[in-house]
């Protein structure tokens, strides 16, 4: 990592303390984020990198909000946002920032539009997905202490536990099999870049494989 991003490293590393969006997470979306740009033209990694870094900085005030209301991705641009002012970037450099990690979020309505952003979501979802995407849902599901089960009723749970703007209420409501098919199972078809989609082939097997063999094994011990 080039000196200039040090100092944003060492900042994020001072606000990120969730288990599947630590300091991990961060790193691998960075590298993933580097090696789609060079399949892309025209990327300013100067925007590329500090949003790779920055783009999950509000996920612990999100886990701690219990209303629904905090989405990260808004908050973290804004955090981002008076985090560079501080370090001399420009008003236009920071705009672009705060745009590419307000739409990263795969439940959203920002959706991304600078070849920047598009990386960033795609590095984002790729880290979502395949075994690395298996550990972390399961990492999730055990900080929440969530249930290796699934909702009768998935439309009466969609009402009730998630929010407007994509937010999962109660996480200890939520459960891995609901992950997969509300988001997980869905991300190879909202990918934006062609090498992405490329990548994604491969981790999609694993995945799927995993889960419906979990689902299969779930009906057996019921």
């Amino acid at each position: 990592m080039e000196e200039k991003y040090i100092e944003i490293f060492n900042y994020v590393k001072s606000v990120l303390s969730c288990s599947a969006h630590n300091m991990d997470h961060v790193l691998r979306v960075y590298k993933i984020s580097l090696e789609i740009a060079e399949t892309e033209k025209d990327v300013d990694l100067d925007i590329l990198v500090p949003s790779a870094l920055l783009h999950d900085i509000a996920r612990v005030k999100e886990s701690e909000d219990t209303s629904g209301s905090v989405d990260h991705s808004v908050l973290g641009a804004e955090m981002a946002g008076d985090f560079l002012k501080s370090k001399n970037y420009s008003d236009e450099q920071i705009d672009k920032i705060k745009h590419c990690i307000r739409a990263h979020r795969f439940r959203t309505g920002n959706y991304p539009e600078s070849i920047e952003a598009k990386i960033l979501f795609d590095a984002d979802k790729l880290d979502a997905i395949g075994a690395i995407g298996v550990a972390r849902c399961l990492m999730l599901s055990g900080q929440h202490g969530q249930r290796l089960t699934n909702h009768e009723n998935m439309l009466e749970y969609e009402k009730n536990n998630i929010v407007e703007n994509g937010r999962i209420k109660d996480l200890a409501e939520h459960t891995p099999i609901v992950e997969y098919e509300t988001k997980l199972k869905k991300i190879p078809s909202k990918l934006y870049t062609e090498s992405a989609k490329k990548m994604s082939k491969g981790r999609m097997e694993l995945m799927n494989n995993f889960f419906e063999t979990l689902k299969d094994e779930i009906k057996i011990n019921i």
